[in-house]
């Protein structure tokens, strides 16, 4: 199937189990065949707004059935979803309709309250300059809102009940979904790939975590419309396995999910871990065992903070399982091995999910391809990479070598089994002394300090010279100076690791994205530069 268009790909799902339930929404079943049907229906709808092959839709929702219904319709035009995050506000939507070219925005005003149509009003009205239709998702009686700049609103509802489209516009190699990156200092870059790249991703992820058994059921835990929701779902639908989702995750909720469902896989990124395993105690459930049907709990942290309750998740049975991936090259792109010691399997990278992928290491200074254990970029290839970035050849050519493989950014290792090791980003990578540092090596040193709740180091020019640079949030009723803090560093590390200032910070900055929090590494290198002039 990985030569088919998505839209023989859900097709096939609705004639092979056509009474199979493909999603329980709020325990709700959705089977194949009607996510099959109402996708058709919609492909009519939008047709009729005037969606033609190669448009772009924004689709604004949360994790619903409706989310995939709206991706399945676009496939079937051979047009190309936009996933916009459901917490963006006016200045975000307004950057990415108008980027995109947008020529509708599928949205639920109704969703947690928020007011997505004021939202939009506020937005710069000529980044709606190629909207011609607003579409409007709705589970209740409530009107559809009044024109926004001047567009009118369909109601969905209406739309799935045209007369299906039997035609598939769409190909192999036709652009299907758009992905933005998260980026921090400029605005996002926008991640096209193709449909066989959805398609022969999801099949490898189904067969590598072993999602194609009998009782597996997925509980995509992350927005759909970042690549980690996404990929979780589509794999699950590849193996025609039902996915059991829930608008935004809810710790509370996610628990009692996994257990009435028997989930068997899902993810916890971040913080999802510490607040499923509270919402299970909360719950009265086994306290040595609380979710016993998983059997793979994908897992990556934005913080080293984050990290500290791998040992009580495995002391209570979660089979954590170290990820790695990327919008270019898709989530789930590697996985580490079940069989490791907990300290390896929890860290990102892993062996590729597809046997047709590949990893390799380069020198960021003299370009030469690195042996295993010496740390340099991650370069990456296979089925599962981006066509490129929309409407940005540059920036494509920029992130492509010669031979397709990805410039990932992505400062990491080979460990000489077959698999790699993902340590940070390589913007955050420090040169001190003529060597690279990872960040994460001097803040794990930092924390064993008892005055440090949690740290971070970033690498900037003190005297002509790179320098690192510690921000530490501090313990409450724990006393620390400075020199205390760096004199702790000393006795732990090479000279040239210490940080040449230590300097408190109530709270890092981060940016939202689909997956969690990130933290801003270059904000905080702006607000130690400052913080150095003005002692100066």
């Amino acid at each position: 199937m990985f030569d088919a268009s998505l839209s023989q790909f859900v097709d096939r799902l609705a004639s092979s189990r056509p009474t199979g339930i493909a999603m329980y929404d709020r325990d709700r079943p959705v089977t194949y065949a009607q996510l099959a049907e109402q996708s058709r229906r919609l492909a009519t709808g939008l047709a009729e707004l005037g969606v033609q092959t190669g448009d772009r839709v924004a689709v604004w929702l949360p994790n619903i059935p409706a989310w995939f219904t709206c991706f399945f319709a676009c496939a079937r035009l051979g047009a190309i979803a936009v996933a916009v995050n459901t917490r963006f506000k006016s200045g975000e939507i307004a950057d990415i309709v108008g980027r995109s070219g947008a020529k509708v925005v599928i949205y639920w005003p109704g969703f947690k309250g928020i007011d997505f149509a004021g939202i939009m009003a506020e937005a710069d009205g000529q980044a709606f300059d190629a909207v011609r239709a607003f579409v409007v998702y709705g589970e209740d009686d409530a009107p559809v809102p009044a024109a926004i700049h001047d567009i009118p609103g369909h109601d969905f509802r209406r739309l799935v009940t045209s007369g299906p489209m039997r035609e598939d516009h769409g190909g192999p190699e036709h652009g299907c979904v758009i992905f933005t990156t998260s980026g921090t200092t400029r605005a996002p870059k926008f991640v096209l790939h193709p449909q066989r790249s959805i398609i022969a991703h999801a099949n490898d992820v189904a067969t590598a975590l072993d999602i194609r058994a009998e009782d597996a059921v997925v509980m995509p835990s992350v927005p759909f419309c970042g690549v980690t929701g996404f990929c979780q779902a589509t794999a699950a639908l590849a193996a025609m396995r039902t996915i059991v989702s829930m608008p935004a995750f809810d710790a509370a909720e996610a628990a009692r999910l996994i257990r009435r469902h028997q989930v068997t896989h899902t993810v916890a990124i971040g913080d999802m871990v510490e607040n499923l395993l509270a919402a299970a105690t909360a719950a009265g459930a086994e306290p040595e065992r609380p979710f016993p049907s998983l059997r793979v709990v994908g897992f990556a942290t934005f913080s080293p903070t984050q990290a500290q309750i791998v040992p009580e998740a495995v002391a209570r049975g979660l089979p954590l399982l170290g990820l790695y991936g990327s919008s270019e090259m898709q989530a789930l792109f590697s996985r580490q091995m079940p069989d490791l010691a907990v300290d390896e399997r929890v860290r990102g990278g892993g062996k590729p999910m597809s046997a047709a992928a590949h990893v390799r290491v380069r020198d960021p200074d003299s370009g030469q391809l690195l042996p295993p254990g010496q740390s340099g970029e991650l370069e990456l290839a296979g089925p599962s990479r981006m066509l490129g970035y929309f409407d940005n050849p540059e920036a494509t050519r920029d992130a492509l070598t010669e031979d397709g493989y990805f410039r990932s950014g992505d400062l990491g290792f080979l460990t000489g089994d077959g698999r790699f090791v993902y340590q940070n980003r390589m913007g955050d990578v420090l040169r001190l002394a003529g060597f690279l540092v990872s960040p994460v090596e001097i803040e794990s040193y930092l924390k064993e300090h008892p005055a440090v709740a949690d740290a971070q180091v970033v690498g900037i020019e003190i005297g002509g010279s790179p320098r690192a640079v510690a921000f530490v949030i501090e313990a409450d009723g724990v006393p620390s100076s400075e020199a205390e803090l760096i004199a702790h560093c000393r006795q732990r590390m090479a000279n040239y690791k210490v940080p040449a200032h230590i300097m408190p910070i109530d709270a890092f900055p981060v940016t939202p994205s689909a997956n969690g929090n990130k933290i801003q590494k270059a904000q905080l290198r702006q607000i130690a530069q400052t913080r150095l002039a003005e002692t100066r």
